[in-house]
Parts: structure tokens; sequence; C-alpha cells
């Protein structure tokens, strides 16, 4: 049977009349939308579900806290739908739809504004990418990539394609959580997978599970079908308050992922966008969460960073003593950064990297680094 997409609060079967009506106005300024599939998964009698938190608007949503772009994503805009943040990586915004309207979304704008971050007409796009022999990483994000129509995901990959410097394509999804019968009921999408994901070329997934009861046997029935087809997957979740921060529930998920062949890579700090305040946890809080989490999961589920996505790169946190808070770039917007380590004084209340303003000590590395030559001895004959 095939999932139905809601969008209004009274067509949510689990909620009553009076909550639906409470809400009304938090779903006048953050849109709602969930699949009747994801709907299904939620234990109403529990009202802190965590995958009702996931996808049911919470009044304390209106809490006056964030910015709508946290992460200065439009400084980065180079053409209608495309991002250049990282030399290496474009985002291709090509989707203005998801299967589900996570509530600590950090692109509300797309869905506040309705505006031209993202563009249904690639072809500017691909002729920016085309331009900029830099680039081998291309993202396909939005919005959610598997909601474009597999004939038009399939132009879009064909095109990359061609473009003989972009070596991966990754495509971001939470639709096997969300949906999974998109991928189940779809073979021609599994066939773009196959044909696509060959050799050196292979397509990668960047999944969104943020609990693992979101691992159910459709989903990994969905996981196989796209592994099957030659896809490489990944999971990346934000630290979310009332989910996942706890270190047994975030250290099962990484240990589920793990033994479905799915490597954790990145769990993200919350970012402060609008309305996200309740569901975000403090950096140096989520940090010790994380790291609780891979204490208790298996070497192969210890392969995710802990990272913010800040304006000026992703910034990993390393560690923490009594006094000191220890950050890396993990990827940098400007080559002088790259590799830069930095010690900060702890500041229990911070947020975000912002937040922070009393630095210890700052290194980077000399940037570029010396090319190498023949005439340098080589470590292999």
């Amino acid at each position: 049977m095939k999932p139905k997409y809601v969008t209004g609060l009274d067509q949510v079967a689990g909620l009553t009349a009076e909550e639906s009506r409470v809400l009304h106005p938090v779903v006048g300024r953050f849109e709602f939308r969930a699949s009747d599939y994801y709907l299904s998964l939620i234990d109403w009698d529990d009202p802190d579900d965590p995958l009702r938190r996931i996808v049911v608007p919470s009044l304390d949503e209106l809490d006056h806290w964030g910015r709508l772009d946290p992460s200065s994503e439009e400084t980065y805009q180079v053409a209608p739908g495309v991002q250049h943040k990282y030399n290496s990586t474009a985002l291709l915004l090509a989707s203005d739809m998801c299967g589900g309207l996570c509530r600590f979304c950090f692109r509300k704008r797309l869905f506040i504004r309705h505006g031209d971050d993202v563009s249904l007409d690639v072809s500017h796009g691909l002729d920016y990418i085309r331009r900029h022999p830099e680039i081998n990483n291309v993202l396909i994000t939005g919005g959610d990539s598997l909601m474009i129509p597999t004939r038009r995901l399939r132009k879009i990959i064909h095109e990359l394609r061609r473009i003989d410097h972009v070596r991966v394509i990754r495509l971001g999804t939470k639709m096997p959580a969300y949906n999974p019968h998109r991928i189940l009921n779809d073979p021609d999408l599994i066939d773009l997978v196959r044909r696509y994901s060959l050799n050196r070329h292979r397509l990668y997934f960047m999944l969104h599970f943020n609990h693992w009861r979101e691992l159910t046997d459709q989903a990994v029935r969905a996981l196989a079908l796209l592994q099957g087809a030659g896809a490489i997957l990944c999971n990346q979740t934000p630290l979310i308050r009332g989910v996942n921060d706890d270190p047994r529930t975030m250290s099962r998920l990484l240990n589920e992922l793990s033994y479905l062949g799915v490597p954790p890579y990145y769990v993200f700090q919350c970012r402060p966008t609008i309305g996200n305040k309740t569901y975000a946890v403090p950096v140096e809080e989520g940090y010790r969460i994380f790291d609780m989490a891979r204490v208790h999961s298996s070497g192969l589920a210890k392969r995710a960073r802990f990272v913010m996505s800040h304006a000026e790169g992703k910034i990993e946190v390393v560690g923490l003593t009594e006094e000191h808070v220890f950050f890396k770039f993990h990827r940098a917007a400007e080559d002088e950064d790259s590799a830069r380590f930095m010690i900060y004084r702890r500041n229990p209340q911070a947020y975000w990297f912002d937040d922070y303003s009393e630095v210890v000590a700052e290194e980077a590395l000399d940037w570029p680094p010396a090319l190498v030559t023949h005439e340098q001895p080589t470590l292999f004959n």
C-alpha cells in the first residue's frame, strides 16, 4: 500500500482535536508534513515518544531564538540552486520538498520563503559545475533528493556523470526513514542506481536516521536494495533533545547502522535555526553524550565525528578538559583555516561556535602544502 502524505494536523489520527487546535499557531509559522507510514511508527500513548518529537510540532518552536540561516549558506550561493562553500564540493539544491518536515530543520527558510535557494531547473548549476574543475564531489539535496521523480533524477545524474572531474555524486535523503516505499516500490530507481554505480563511480546516499526505531523492516529492505544495486550508504544525524540525547540511544543507533553496513558519518550539533531552541543541546553536553555513545559502540560504529556546520566550515569538537574545549576545522571554507586547531575556555551554556570567545591557543597548518617533486624521496620503491 502506497503511503500518503498529510499536511494538516487535523489529518493526524493520533492527535486530539484540542491538541491540533493548540498547535495551530506553530504550523502557521513552520509547515507540517509527514507520511501516514511514519506517523504509524509513533507511540501516541507516550507524549515523549522520540519519533513524535521528530515530526510533530511543539509550542516551544514559537520561542524567539536562532536565525533563519545560521550557517550563512546564502553567502556561498554561486548560481541558482548551487552552493560552493568547500573547494572540491558543490551542493545542488534541486528539490523543494521533503517526505516529512523535521521540526529541527536547519533550512526552514526554504519552506517559509519558497525563494530561489532551490532551483528545479538545474541547467545553470550544471553549467557552473562544468566550469569549475576543482569540484569533484556533488551533493544533490534541497529538500530531499528522493522527492525528485526518478525520471528527472536520472537526467540530473546522467549530466553529472558526463562531467569528467565529478568523481563523487551524493544524494541527501531521509526517505528510507520517512517513506521507504519510495525505494521499495520503484524498480526504476534501483535500475538508476545500478546503472550509475559502477567500477570507479559510485552513487553515495547520505541518509538521515535520527533514532534506531526508524530502522524498521521496511527501511532495512530499502537499504538492502540500494546496497545491492551498488550504492554506498552513510548516515548523519543531528543530536536532538528528546530524540537521541542519551548515550544509550545514540550508541544503539550507531551500532545498528554499522550492523547494516551503513557507516555513521557525522553527528551534528543542532544548528541555532529559528524555532530550534527546544531541540538543541549545549555543545559541551552534546559532546559528552556523543563521546560516551562511542565508548559503547563497536569500532565500525565509532567512525562518526561530532561537528558544527558553521559559516566558516565544519568545526569538529575533539575533546574537553575541566577548563578547555578543543576544536578543529574538519573542512574549511577558507584554505588558511584548513586543519586549524583551536583551544577555547569552556562555556557550558554555548550552543554554537559563536558563543565561545576566550581563545587559549590556535594553530594552523602552513597552506598550501609543499608540492611533491620527483627529486623528493618516496616512501615506496
